[in-house]
């Protein structure tokens, strides 16, 4: 339990560097490294004229955790409080030593044997 609620507040950024559409660096944590190409600005034709493009690009992926996780006792019923004291009462109980060693029987003896119900029936182990 305790994991899937870490898990679940955990918040992380992948930062990736491409070049010409390339994956060349990723980094969870820092800066990812560039390709440092001399030529990283092109030229390209867009049917009007030739413009520079840069052909190096950084993306950036954040995953935002979960940080609403206060939940207060006001916010439970009744029955909710009812059920989590016996709960954790009963839970608690289930490591206590019982002390107890009370067992009637020890003081009465065995009854008498009668007949022997093994000749009786006889049943005899060969």
């Amino acid at each position: 339990m305790a994991l899937i609620v870490l898990f679940s507040t955990f918040s992380y950024t992948v930062k990736q560097h491409y070049c010409c559409d390339v994956l060349v660096d990723f980094s969870f944590f820092g800066e990812a490294e560039s390709c440092n190409i001399e030529g990283s600005n092109l030229m390209y034709s867009d049917g009007t004229g030739f413009s520079k493009k840069d052909c190096c690009e950084d993306e950036l992926l954040a995953v935002d955790g979960q940080d609403k996780l206060n939940i207060t006792f006001e916010s439970l019923s009744f029955e909710q409080l009812q059920f989590l004291a016996s709960y954790a009462y009963s839970f608690l109980n289930l490591f206590v030593k019982s002390t107890d060693n009370n067992t009637s029987f020890n003081t009465y003896p065995p009854p008498l044997l009668v007949k022997d119900i093994l000749i009786l029936d006889q049943t005899f182990l060969i």
